[in-house]
């Protein structure tokens, strides 16, 4: 049975693996308010899941590693396991879904364990590795519905009551459950005023909608970029412990999601991957109750750089910090001066302009202007768009 003794067992056990992750307090991600956040983007391999991994596998009989570890993951449980196995002298075999980021993948092979690549999101992945487990008998290491994973996890409650002991609240990232469920089990044991709210991407809920309608659910599909909780199933164990010490669930778009690995990056210099930043991002766009001593959990931080491109210019686009204009007007000489001052005037930058004659609806001598521009904040950009209406010019479309 989970306990508060097998959690402070677990601290034990990964004093000397896992890294006791900084409490940064930060007064930036928010105007005007105050966050804390709990930085497991820099913890071994770059995300929380060593700690239960780790501490599942130390748990296990000298028989039962001679028989070889199998797990599946969509890349931060693998990085885990991989590392412990190595660590522990253990072969491991670890199923993960092919649209994992290659980082992923790659940095779960350096560590020695075989890869098997599926087809499919992490539910796909975990029912080949149930059928391999049949096969071979190996022990299988489950990424989050294990008592023991979920004592390794909770060790992070520990340090946060350790590092801030009179913490008001804790927002914590939801795929499967481990680490919310870990957390608030610590968390609550200890300091039952402190409120725990979890937080899942929109395209992948499962955990919301399980605890909304107080039984566990399967979606048929999940979508998302934070890969690290695309998880059509929560756990039966983590979904018990979530309805029980978790205070409330919320989710966040994947634009919002966005916008928080953008803010992180610009105001902390921390790099968060989807997953890691939907603390964040429920932070930031105000869906849980704000309180002065609010933690937010950064649970990982390998984000592909084949993707982060994109991530930052969607954040840009959703706080209005990049914006684009459809313009339609005259095709005669001065126009694109006088539109171009306007802009100019109220502070903003063209990066882009793109010159297009009329079509078949418009006025023979009419043009299209496609402006884009790099702007302070959405009411910026609004006041620019008033300032060229009040010049007269007609606006197509609008972009932020």
């Amino acid at each position: 049975m989970l306990s508060i003794a097998k959690i402070y067992d677990a601290a034990k056990v990964l004093n000397k693996v896992a890294r006791k992750t900084e409490l940064i307090q930060s007064k930036t991600i928010i105007e005007d308010k105050e966050l804390y956040l709990k930085s497991e983007n820099l913890q071994v391999t770059g995300s929380f899941k060593l700690r239960g991994a780790y501490y599942k596998i130390s748990k296990l009989t000298e028989e039962q590693k001679k028989k070889g570890i199998i797990a599946c993951s969509a890349g931060n449980h693998a990085q885990g396991v991989a590392l412990a196995a190595q660590k522990s002298g253990i072969k491991a075999t670890i199923f993960i879904p092919a649209t994992a980021p290659i980082s992923k993948v790659e940095a779960t092979r350096k560590y020695g364990a075989d890869i098997k690549l599926i087809d499919g999101v992490y539910d796909d992945a975990y029912k080949a590795a149930c059928e391999f487990q049949e096969e071979t008998q190996g022990e299988f290491i489950h990424p989050f519905n294990d008592e023991d994973v979920i004592a390794g996890q909770g060790t992070i409650g520990l340090e946060i009551l350790e590092q801030l002991p009179d913490i008001d609240a804790v927002i914590v990232p939801i795929g499967g459950g481990g680490l919310i469920a870990g957390i608030s089990y610590a968390i609550k044991q200890l300091k039952p005023s402190c409120k725990v709210y979890g937080v899942q991407a929109q395209g992948a809920d499962s955990m919301y909608e399980s605890y909304k309608n107080e039984q566990v659910l399967e979606l048929p599909t999940v979508h998302t970029f934070a890969d690290g909780t695309a998880v059509k199933r929560p756990g039966d164990l983590t979904f018990e412990l979530c309805k029980e010490y978790v205070d409330d669930i919320v989710t966040v778009t994947d634009d919002e999601i966005a916008s928080a690995i953008l803010s992180l990056m610009e105001k902390q210099k921390i790099v968060a991957e989807g997953a890691g930043a939907l603390s964040v991002a429920a932070a930031m766009f105000g869906k849980v109750p704000y309180s002065e001593k609010t933690v937010c959990i950064v649970s990982g931080g390998n984000i592909d750089v084949n993707i982060l491109s994109r991530v930052i210019n969607r954040g840009l686009l959703t706080t209005g910090r990049l914006s684009h204009l459809t313009i339609e007007l005259l095709d005669k000489p001065g126009q694109l001066r006088d539109v171009s001052t306007t802009i100019a005037q109220y502070g903003a930058n063209i990066i882009r302009v793109r010159h297009n004659q009329g079509g078949g609806h418009t006025d023979i001598n009419a043009c299209f202007l496609q402006v884009s521009m790099e702007t302070k904040n959405s009411q910026h950009f609004e006041e620019i768009k008033q300032a060229l209406v009040d010049k007269g010019y007609r606006l197509i479309s609008e972009q932020q």
